[in-house]
């Protein structure tokens, strides 16, 4: 039977459809991976993947061996389920999207794998956008939440996070970097704890524009690789130093995988004999406010 003779289910898609699933993995290990993205991951027909987290997966067991994936990305389990493999890029992302559509109608799960959380700076928006555009209202779309680099990287430096925050990118792919600015400067007037994302270009001039409305002593976070130990680009790391020198430690931001957490007024140390974490209060100071 052709697709266009299926008969709708309830909700208006076609019974013999599959689902698109956009599957955040968080930094990519399995501890930080929740149990239904692993889940949807293992029993889809199609993964897309790019080669860092075909990696991850594949040390956990949650992707089939390469040594068991032929030349056409097709592994095969000892049960007889065949899944098909898929490489992503960043320049490919339009092209994997309709692919994923065509998966979809011909009957077949398809999980469209995003590092982080797919809606945090992730590959949603484009499902969506190209779904609209290419008048794919009858596929399914779930989305798998994921452990984002905030959250890892707050509970790296202990609770900075505890009370309103924000996050901010500084790609200026999608952005203007005027729009990035004016977004920076009402984040740091209004005191938000501010997470930026995407600190390999123009981390510098974010930290003097957020300088021109927080004290220097407010302190900063740098954390490279949340969550991801050795297997990272660069190494999981944290350094802690402030607003007024944040800019001074270039050699501690890495690349793609650097966020910034940058405190604001009521943010402050706690030290034991280890190490010192960040600590924001929700808003009482004692403990007997809470």
């Amino acid at each position: 039977m052709s697709v266009e003779d299926a008969a709708p289910s309830g909700d208006g898609t076609p019974d013999d459809h599959g689902t698109l699933y956009v599957v955040g993995i968080g930094p990519g290990l399995p501890d930080h991976m929740t149990k239904r993205a692993k889940e949807v991951i293992e029993s889809a027909d199609v993964v897309i993947a790019s080669s860092l987290y075909q990696e991850f997966l594949r040390d956990d067991g949650t992707l089939l061996p390469e040594e068991v994936t032929d030349e056409d990305g097709i592994a095969v389990r000892d049960d007889g389920f065949e899944q098909e493999i898929v490489r992503s890029t960043m320049g490919r992302q339009i092209e994997l999207a309709r692919a994923a559509f065509d998966h979809v109608r011909e009957g077949k799960d398809v999980a469209h794998v995003s590092g982080g959380d797919p809606s945090v700076y992730g590959k949603s928006d484009l499902i969506f956008k190209m779904a609209e555009e290419d008048d794919a209202t009858d596929i399914p779309i779930e989305i798998v939440p994921g452990l984002t680099a905030a959250l890892g990287g707050s509970a790296n430096v202990g609770a900075p996070l505890c009370n309103d925050f924000c996050t901010v990118s500084l790609s200026d792919k999608w952005r203007g970097w005027d729009e990035i600015e004016e977004k920076l400067r009402a984040a740091a007037i209004s005191d938000f704890v501010i997470v930026l994302y995407n600190c390999w270009r123009n981390y510098e001039e974010a930290v003097e524009i957020v300088r021109e409305e927080r004290t220097d002593d407010a302190y900063v976070a740098i954390v490279n690789d949340a969550g991801r130990e050795d297997a990272g680009r660069n190494g999981e790391s944290q350094f802690i130093t402030t607003l007024g020198e944040a800019a001074d430690h270039d050699d501690k931001v890495s690349g793609m995988g650097t966020s910034l957490i940058i405190g604001n007024h009521e943010t402050e140390t706690w030290r034991n004999d280890d190490r010192t974490y960040l600590v924001t209060p929700r808003g009482g100071r004692d403990v007997d406010d809470f």
